[in-house]
C-alpha cells in the first residue's frame, strides 16, 4: 500500500470524493423531489409509498451480487458505472408521473445508489487502515452533506419555476456526466492484498451482520415513515421539505469530522451506544407529541445521528480479514437492506391503522440495536489481547 503522510494525498480519497459528490447529488436530488412528486403529481396514498420504498430496497438486498460483477469490472470502475444508472434512473423519474412508472424507475435508481455505496463502503475500508478509516468515512459523509446543501438549495431555487419532472432531468444528466468523468480516473494501488470474488459468511462476523441488519430497519422508519408523516400528515410543502434537507445536511457537513475523531477517542461501542439511546428518545416522541413543529425538530436531531452508523465500518475494519473487506461489504449490505425490503410495506399498512405504529417500532428496533452494541466490547478485549 502506498504511504501517505495524509488520506487526503491518497488518489483514491480524491476519486471517491468525486463519486460521493455525485452519488450525494442524484440521491439527495431524487429523496427530496420524491415525496410531493409522488403524493402531489402521482397520486399515491401510504400503501404505495411503502411499496415503492420497499422496491428502492431490493437492489440493496441484491448488492452480494456485486462481488461477483467484479470478476468482470475493476472495482473502482464499477463504482463508476453504479453512478452513472444513479443518474439515469433519477432522470428518468420526471417522465413517468404514475404508480406503475414510479416502480420502474425506483428500481433503475436505486441499483445505480446502492451498487456504488457497496464499492464505496469497500474502497474506503481497502485504502485506508486504523484511526485513518473513520475520519475518510466521516469526511466522505461531510462532503456528501456539502452537496446535498446545494443540491436543497438549488432545488428550492428552481422549484419557484420549473415544474419537478424537469428538475429530475436537470439533476440526473449531471450525475451522468461526473460518472463518466471517473471512468477517465485511475486511483488504483496494485499493492493491496488481492479481494476474494466469492460470497463469503463468516461467524467471526456475526456481529457486523447483526448491526447491519438493524441499521437496516431503523434507517427505513427515518427515510420513509419520519419525511412521510411530515408530507401526508402535517403537509409540508416541497420548499419546507428542502429546508430541512438544507439544514440537515450543514450539521452533518460541520459535525461529521468530529464524529470521525469521537470514534478514535471514545470508540464504536460508546458512540454507537449513545445513537441507539438517542433514537429510542426521537422515535417514542415522534409517536407520542404530535405537532408539526416538534416533528421537524425531531427529524433534525434523527438525521444528526446518521453519522454514528460510520463505527459499524470501522469497528468491522478493526478485526477483518484484509481479504475479505470487499465481499463482506456486499454482504453486510444486503443484510442491511433485508428488513428495509420488508419494513416499508409493513409499515405502510400498519400506517393505515395508527401513525405511531411505525415509531413505536422504530423505538423497539433502537432498544435491540443498543444491546447488541454492548457485545462491541469482547471484540475490543480479543484486539487489546492480539
Amino acid at each position: 500500500m502506498g504511504l501517505y503522510k495524509s488520506y487526503r494525498e491518497n488518489p483514491m480519497y480524491k476519486y471517491l470524493i468525486l463519486l460521493a459528490v455525485a452519488s450525494a447529488m442524484g440521491f439527495q436530488g431524487w429523496r427530496t423531489l420524491f415525496n410531493n412528486f409522488a403524493v402531489d403529481v402521482a397520486g399515491v396514498n401510504s400503501v404505495e409509498i411503502g411499496i415503492l420504498q420497499s422496491v428502492r430496497e431490493i437492489p440493496g438486498f441484491l448488492t452480494f451480487f456485486v462481488i461477483y460483477l467484479l470478476l468482470i469490472f475493476a472495482e473502482h470502475r464499477f463504482a463508476a458505472l453504479s453512478v452513472i444508472v444513479l443518474g439515469i434512473g433519477v432522470a428518468l423519474s420526471g417522465m413517468f408521473p404514475s404508480f406503475h412508472g414510479l416502480l420502474f424507475t425506483i428500481v433503475v435508481m436505486s441499483v445505480g445508489f446502492h451498487f456504488f455505496e457497496t464499492c464505496n463502503q469497500s474502497l474506503s475500508l481497502q485504502y485506508f487502515q486504523g484511526d485513518r478509516v473513520p475520519q475518510v468515512l466521516a469526511k466522505l459523509k461531510s462532503i456528501g452533506a456539502l452537496t446535498n446543501v446545494s443540491v436543497g438549495a438549488f432545488i428550492w431555487i428552481v422549484s419557484k419555476y420549473l415544474q419537478l419532472h424537469a428538475i429530475f432531468y436537470i439533476i440526473g444528466a449531471v450525475v451522468i456526466v461526473l460518472g463518466f468523468y471517473a471512468l477517465t480516473r485511475n486511483p488504483v494501488d496494485h499493492s493491496l492484498p488481492v479481494q476474494q470474488k466469492k460470497l463469503i459468511l463468516k461467524k467471526k462476523y456475526w456481529l457486523f451482520y447483526t448491526l447491519n441488519f438493524l441499521a437496516g430497519a431503523r434507517r427505513q422508519i427515518f427515510v420513509v415513515f419520519a419525511v412521510f408523516i411530515l408530507v401526508e400528515k402535517y403537509h409540508f410543502s416541497v420548499g419546507h421539505i428542502t429546508t430541512l434537507f438544507v439544514i440537515n445536511n450543514i450539521i452533518t457537513y460541520f459535525l461529521s469530522p468530529y464524529v470521525g475523531r469521537a470514534i478514535n477517542r471514545f470508540g464504536e461501542r460508546t458512540m454507537l451506544s449513545i445513537e441507539y439511546g438517542g433514537l429510542i428518545i426521537i422515535f417514542l416522541c415522534y409517536a407520542l407529541i404530535e405537532n408539526k413543529d416538534v416533528a421537524s425538530g425531531l427529524y433534525i436531531v434523527n438525521n444528526f445521528f446518521f453519522s454514528f452508523s460510520i463505527a459499524i465500518n470501522s469497528f468491522f475494519r478493526k478485526y477483518a480479514e484484509p481479504q475479505d473487506i470487499a465481499p463482506s461489504m456486499g454482504v453486510g449490505f444486503a443484510i442491511n437492506h433485508i428488513s428495509a425490503v420488508i419494513l416499508p410495506v409493513v409499515g405502510g399498512v400498519l400506517w393505515t391503522i395508527d401513525w405511531r405504529i411505525p415509531f413505536v417500532g422504530g423505538a423497539a428496533i433502537a432498544v435491540c440495536s443498543l444491546f447488541f452494541t454492548q457485545y462491541i466490547r469482547k471484540y475490543e478485549a480479543r484486539l487489546v489481547k492480539a
